[in-house]
């Protein structure tokens, strides 16, 4: 069915720098269509310098939402009303819901992450990760996986100026969630492979393994275990050289290519009330 823009017609919207990229208005704009919901989702290059005065716009323009990417997610949250324990713990922000002027921050990248493991057929809740990095997307996984009930999660986080930003997300989640968090030098590869020995799942949240960043943390395949899950965030390459090495040994791996389109689903029922047809929007936008 198609749908006319009308005076009733309501803004969703994507705020960061760059954006021109991003998939998320075709996404939200395909799956408005197919439910016939009155919504037009755009895109606006906003940086953060820029971010409250456009926040203050789209609130008085009554926009019912928006999603914020890099670099505007941390920032997002200090200007929010109230913020979801989620994004609370992890200090960032990537959907923002308008009720009547009062802004509710929310991530939903760690939902995302979580709901495309199920669709792989992977249910981390019970069992012990292992997760490499915990930068911006590995922040908003490790708070939600924890929340969730995965068990134990060791997190292998480069020693840098963030480590104490990590440090207190660790402390917090070991405070306030059933989950056992241990934070581990990256660089401590004596200390990576007992915790590998013993998990369920590693999940490598760092950009090594992308097309610019080519590489592999894990130095050989000794590290892997029958039965381990290898799970990346990055999606291109769709098969990064740890997941490469991981299925040559026989083990069962997937990307971030679902993580994308789950976080998005995730945003469009906040804002909604409705569920994204996802299968449809898999089938045209990712396959």
């Amino acid at each position: 069915m198609s749908r006319n823009v009308t005076g009733h017609t309501g803004l969703l919207c994507l705020l960061g720098s760059p954006v021109a990229h991003s998939i998320s208005p075709e996404m939200h704009n395909e799956a408005c269509r197919i439910l016939d919901l009155d919504y037009e989702y755009l895109a606006f290059d906003v940086k953060p310098l820029h971010l409250e005065t456009a926040v203050r716009g789209l609130v008085t323009l009554g926009v019912r939402g928006f999603n914020l990417t890099m670099p505007d997610k941390n920032d997002m949250a200090l200007l929010a009303d109230e913020l979801s324990p989620a994004a609370k713990i992890s200090g960032a922000v990537n959907t923002v819901v308008n009720d009547n002027g009062r802004l509710t921050g929310h991530t939903t990248d760690g939902i995302g992450w979580m709901r495309s493991a199920l669709d792989a057929g992977v249910d981390p809740v019970g069992k012990k990760m292992v997760q490499l990095g915990a930068g911006g997307a590995g922040t908003a996984i490790l708070v939600q996986a924890a929340i969730d009930g995965v068990k134990e999660i060791d997190v292998f986080n480069a020693h840098d100026g963030f480590w104490p930003r990590v440090e207190n997300i660790v402390a917090q989640l070991n405070a306030e969630t059933k989950c056992t968090v241990r934070l581990h030098d990256l660089k401590n590869m004596d200390e990576l492979k007992p915790c590998l020995q013993g998990a369920d799942i590693l999940l490598n949240t760092t950009p090594v393994g992308m097309s610019r960043i080519p590489g592999c943390l894990i130095p050989d395949p000794s590290y892997f275990h029958e039965g381990l899950v290898v799970a990346d965030v990055i999606y291109e390459p769709k098969e990064t050289e740890l997941l490469k090495m991981a299925r040559e040994a026989g083990l069962k791996t997937f990307n971030g290519m679902y993580m994308l389109l789950y976080q998005g689903a995730a945003s469009f029922e906040l804002w909604t009330g409705k569920k994204m047809p996802t299968e449809e929007i898999k089938a045209k936008f990712f396959s």
